[in-house]
């Protein structure tokens, strides 16, 4: 058994309608970075000096010493970038949520009380902005509860979300274990909020960011920000008048973002979109809110997490009578793409179409005769039955049944299996109409054609069971 754990299905193309408030077509929100006295920093018991998203390019970690010229970039963050921030956000009334690494909110007094005082909500950035990828998850709980217990000192408040950023493998884990928060935003996977189990995500975005400032390849000037930020805005608000309403991060950095050369950027942005009358301004915390009253998490078995028996119990009737394609489908790499319709029919057909042609033809075969004697005697299975009672094929004339009788007769006789058909597609006259231009087909044709519409009755069968 091969377990794919990662989601690349997410909502498809059937997006929810996110129903944002006051039929808002587009959900914006700022998220403030505030790192600055949480950074690496042999000062905070590190190993060495910082050496990501500052003004030095290709900046190296200084192991033992103090780097002056790195602390000083980010002390310019709390220093003046913060306050320059602070101001756009408060006079603009535009709402903010700051991802708040704990130690530096500790370092931090003065800009905690002007966070607060602007009831900007503050969720959890981590304990130290450090590198966790190869942290034991034993190490990075301990200092999520270590990062949860020093951000209610300090704020007052348990955060209500968590956003590590330079994450591990185990973070979302953890948070989702921790069990104490509303949502995570450890992930960049979507355009709207979404559920990994029980947890809410609130993703991120690493695009519309300033840190390409401070990236190769990245932002040179301020008009490419803004112009960045507007076509981003503009392609999901397009989306939202469409009826598929998203939602829009922008990624902040005080040391960054709150430069003088880049901060109109920012302000002609936040100008540009006020001039909308239709667009929810929102934290973190209000879309989280809005999603988990809204859109709380669906609960079913979910296709790759069931053990074998289970899996074959639930998935082996799905083509007439051969469980074997469900137990060969459950040796495959299943995940959380297979946990819908499209998805296990795509698993379950790939072991269909691999088979021999022996065992195609015996599928085939499983199918009964349309109206036929099973029929007439109640032994079809359940879906068989509902299948073809939908259309009305239990409730036959006499006449009507004769001729699928003669029909039946004459096609098996000749192709050597039943005819089939996904019943649910047609009414009863286009039945018989796909049954006689269908009779006088070549074999192979028809072995064909009856192969893809055993792949069509599976699908709808799984439309009934998932998502």
């Amino acid at each position: 058994m091969q377990r794919y754990p990662r989601d690349m299905i997410g909502y498809g193309p059937r997006v929810p309608d996110a129903a944002w408030p006051g039929g808002a077509k587009i959900a914006l929100q700022f998220v403030v970075n505030y790192e600055e006295g949480g950074e690496n920093n042999v000062l905070h018991g590190d190993a060495a000096s910082e050496a990501f998203l500052s003004e030095i390019v290709g900046a190296a970690a200084w192991p033992d010493q103090r780097h002056w010229n790195m602390e000083s970039i980010y002390e310019y963050g709390a220093r003046s970038g913060f306050w320059r921030l602070h101001r756009l956000f408060t006079q603009a009334n535009v709402p903010v949520t700051v991802y708040g690494v704990a130690t530096a909110l500790a370092r931090s007094p003065e800009q905690v009380m002007a966070m607060q005082a602007a009831d900007w909500e503050i969720a959890s950035h981590g304990l130290k902005w450090i590198e966790y990828k190869d942290a034991t998850p034993e190490a990075e709980r301990a200092d999520m509860l270590e990062a949860i217990r020093l951000h209610t000192e300090v704020t007052g408040q348990r955060p209500r979300g968590w956003y590590t950023g330079r994450c591990s493998e185990n973070t979302v884990a953890l948070v989702a274990q921790e069990g104490g928060f509303d949502y995570v935003s450890d992930s960049y996977a979507d355009d709207l909020p979404y559920y990994i189990g029980e947890q809410l995500v609130v993703p991120y975005t690493l695009d519309a960011n300033d840190m390409r400032f401070a990236t190769p390849q990245g932002f040179n000037a301020g008009d490419q920000f803004f112009n960045y930020l507007k076509d981003s805005f503009d392609a999901l608000y397009a989306e939202g008048v469409a009826g598929q309403p998203k939602m829009m991060s922008v990624g902040l950095h005080c040391r960054l973002i709150g430069r003088p050369g880049r901060v109109m950027a920012l302000k002609r942005f936040i100008d540009y979109v006020q001039t909308f009358g239709d667009v929810w301004c929102a934290t973190r915390a209000d879309i989280a809110d809005h999603w988990l009253r809204n859109h709380p998490p669906v609960q079913y078995d979910r296709p790759s997490e069931m053990d074998r028996d289970t899996f074959v119990s639930a998935y082996g009737g799905i083509f007439e009578h051969s469980a074997w394609i469900a137990e060969r489908a459950f040796e495959l790499e299943l995940g959380p793409a297979h946990d819908t319709a499209g998805g296990l029919h795509h698993a379950l057909t790939r072991m269909f179409r691999s088979a021999s042609e022996v065992e195609r033809l015996d599928v085939l075969k499983a199918h009964p005769d349309l109206a036929g004697k099973l029929a007439a005697a109640k032994r079809l299975t359940a879906q068989s039955s509902t299948e073809q009672a939908s259309v009305g094929l239990d409730l036959l004339s006499d006449a009507e049944r004769e001729t699928f009788t003669k029909l039946n007769q004459a096609y098996v006789a000749k192709h050597g299996f039943p005819f089939i058909i996904a019943v649910r597609d047609f009414d009863k006259a286009g039945i018989l109409a796909a049954f006689k231009a269908r009779l006088d087909n070549a074999t192979d044709v028809e072995f064909s054609a009856a192969c893809a519409q055993v792949e069509r009755i599976a699908h709808l069968r799984l439309k009934d069971l998932l998502p």
